[in-house]
C-alpha cells in the first residue's frame, strides 16, 4: 500500500473559497498634499495669492498617484481651496481626496471592491485571507463583509486551516 494514498488536502477538499483583499490593492503611489504650504504666515489663505499658485504649479508631478489633501495648520481654509487643488490633481492624479492617507486607503479599496463580481460568491463558503504582506484597512474587510452577508453561506477569517467565524447564513 502507498503511503501517499492515505493523504489527501483537506483545505482543498472544503469547498472553501478563498478571497485575498491583497489582489484588490490599488496601485498607485499614496502622498500626502498639505494645504499649510499655501497659507499666508500659516493663517489665512488669501485667494489672489492661491488662484496664482493653482495656475502656476506643476500639476504634473501628481501623474499616477493617489493624494490626501490635508491642512495640517490650525487655519480656517475655505472649501473653494480644496475644490479648486481637487479639480487641478484629478486631472493627472489616479484619486484625490480629503482626509489622511488612512482615509486615501480606506477609498481606494472600497473602489476596487465595488468592481467585484459579488455574484461570483453566491452560496460559497468564504474564507477573508488574513495577515499578508500589505497593510489592508479595517475598512475594507468591514466593507467586503457587508457585501458578501446577503449572498454568501458563510464568511470566515484568516487561513483555510485555521479560521475564525464571522458569518453563517442560517437556511
Amino acid at each position: 500500500m502507498d503511503i501517499q494514498e492515505n493523504f489527501f488536502n483537506k483545505v482543498a477538499a472544503s469547498g472553501l473559497v478563498t478571497l485575498n483583499l491583497e489582489e484588490y490593492y490599488p496601485k498607485g503611489e499614496r502622498i500626502v498634499y498639505d494645504i499649510k504650504e499655501n497659507l499666508f504666515h500659516g493663517l489665512i489663505l488669501r485667494e489672489k495669492d492661491f488662484r496664482e499658485f493653482i495656475k502656476t504649479h506643476d500639476w504634473a508631478q501628481y501623474q499616477d498617484k493617489n493624494v490626501a489633501i490635508i491642512c495640517s495648520a490650525d487655519a480656517i481654509v475655505p472649501t473653494w481651496a480644496y475644490m479648486l487643488l481637487s479639480n487641478r490633481m484629478t486631472t493627472y492624479a489616479n484619486e484625490v481626496v480629503f482626509g489622511t492617507l488612512e482615509v486615501l486607503e480606506a477609498v481606494l479599496f472600497s473602489k476596487a471592491l465595488a468592481k467585484i463580481d459579488i455574484a461570483a460568491f453566491a452560496n460559497e463558503r468564504v474564507v477573508v485571507k488574513g495577515c499578508g504582506d500589505i497593510d489592508v484597512p479595517i475598512a475594507a474587510y468591514v466593507e467586503l463583509t457587508n457585501l458578501l452577508s446577503p449572498v454568501v453561506k458563510s464568511i470566515m477569517y484568516g487561513e483555510p486551516c485555521s479560521t475564525v467565524p464571522v458569518f453563517k447564513r442560517k437556511d
